[in-house]
């Protein structure tokens, strides 16, 4: 699974990282921090300029598990 060492290095380190950069978005390349943005798009654009696409992972810092979880809702009825 691409990225599954970079996420799971933010897991392991997660309480650390949000003391340090609460809020921020952190890119993890190779089981580092590799920079800190404060924006999402300029993270991504930044460091695609020295590596390529899917060879890192950008995560916002947060606190919980809201950070990494999406949930979808649906209008769907059941009769």
């Amino acid at each position: 699974m691409p990225l599954e060492k970079e996420f799971k290095f933010y897991l392991d380190n997660q309480q650390t990282l949000v003391a340090q950069y609460k809020g921020k978005f952190v890119v993890i390349r190779d089981c580092q921090v590799i920079g800190v943005f404060s924006d999402e798009v300029e993270a991504v654009m930044e460091t695609s300029k020295k590596f390529e696409l899917g060879t890192f992972l950008v995560q916002k810092v947060e606190p919980g598990t809201e950070s990494y979880t999406q949930t979808f809702h649906s209008r769907v009825a059941f009769a």
